[in-house]
């Protein structure tokens, strides 16, 4: 009796074998051909003589095909000639599931169940509109490594597998033993229905959350642009002549308070703020040839803007020292914090490095007094 594991779900972790390269059967000729709605894998014209002068270079993938269109003919569900990987990869762009067949032709229900279900017309129809399908002979090659995985109590085994992250696989559905094809066509009816709507579920929360991402991305470049444009259009206002200052006046007081700062800085620090602010421009210049920079536009509250290039593993703690050696009198106390999405850049997040703190590749914090 045919035997199933219900609509169950379970994750395995697919050997490091089964990883590799493009499928070697590619490499001897396969050629796809459509037929109709369906393709059928014609096998190359030296197949037979590889065979039989040396087994060793002949594709693992054709020797379940060849030997199973020997004893069954050419009319079966269209199997993928090809590596598993390769076949999954298949089954996500395709947005399917993938159905496997494990070929044990030693065991007394295989010839059966191979002739009178796998191969019914039923059977290929259903497989070949709802799934990709991938074979393989059970003692021989990812064939034996996937029941090695899976580890079948009988033959003949199918198994409905979904890709998941990484090394991993979802198995969906275990079929093990003889069963009719209206049996076999129920059992992934069903599977496809409760199955599919949470998988589908699954790729969907995956899919929005890399969208929400790059959206998040987008608006915080985009605020980092406007911000960087409302400064530089200040800057240009104070770089006016007196008559035209008059005319487009712009933050009169802030800018008084700047001007007589600006005259009358503290003996003691303006010939090493001066040598700092030197030394970092010319820092800043090298630092914005490298991609792996980070560009930080720093908004102070006397309308002041400067911006600095850090390397991405450098820590927030690096920002608040840049500040600090500028030795600006208005800056008392404070802290930093980005405007969009408002994020409190303290005590807290001064180990954390530029690239971890969400801050790569630009940013614009501004100083908020405390």
């Amino acid at each position: 009796m045919a035997s199933y594991n219900g609509i169950v779900r379970r994750m395995a972790s697919l050997p490091r074998s089964i990883f590799g390269g493009f499928s070697r059967a590619m490499g001897h000729g396969i050629d796809l051909i459509g037929i109709g709605g369906r393709r059928t894998p014609t096998l190359p014209s030296n197949f037979q003589h590889l065979h039989s002068q040396d087994p060793i270079i002949v594709p693992q993938e054709l020797d379940f095909l060849a030997s199973f269109e020997e004893q069954y003919g050419s009319t079966h569900p269209f199997f993928y000639a090809c590596h598993f990987m390769e076949a999954l990869k298949i089954a996500e762009d395709d947005r399917k599931f993938l159905f496997m067949f494990l070929h044990s032709p030693e065991h007394p229900f295989t010839h059966s169940f191979c002739r009178e279900t796998l191969c019914s017309e039923l059977t290929v129809q259903y497989l070949d509109s709802n799934f990709v399908c991938w074979g393989a002979l059970a003692n021989k090659g990812q064939g034996s490594q996937m029941a090695a995985l899976l580890r079948p109590a009988s033959f003949p085994f199918c198994a409905v597998i979904a890709p998941s992250s990484s090394d991993n696989i979802a198995v969906l559905q275990q079929i093990e033993g003889p069963i009719s094809p209206a049996e076999l066509v129920e059992i992934l009816q069903r599977t496809l229905e409760e199955q599919g709507l949470a998988f589908g579920s699954c790729k969907a929360k995956q899919e929005e959350k890399i969208r929400a991402d790059r959206r998040l991305r987008e608006e915080q470049d985009a605020a980092y642009l406007a911000a960087l444009q409302i400064d530089n259009e200040k800057e240009r206002l104070n770089n006016l002549s007196s008559k035209e200052r008059v005319q487009q006046p712009v933050e009169a007081p802030k800018k008084a308070n700047y001007e007589k700062f600006k005259n009358n800085p503290r003996p003691s620090t303006l010939k090493q703020a001066s040598t700092t602010r030197e030394t970092q421009t010319k820092e800043a210049a090298n630092k914005a040839k490298d991609p792996q920079a980070t560009q930080i536009l720093i908004r102070f509250p006397n309308g002041e803007r400067r911006e600095q290039s850090f390397s991405r593993t450098e820590k927030v703690q690096s920002i608040y020292r840049f500040i600090d050696s500028l030795a600006l009198p208005s800056v008392g106390n404070y802290r930093l914090v980005s405007s969009f999405p408002r994020r409190v850049y303290g005590v807290d997040q001064m180990g954390q490095t530029l690239e971890d703190a969400g801050l790569h590749p630009r940013a614009s914090l501004f100083l908020e007094s405390m």
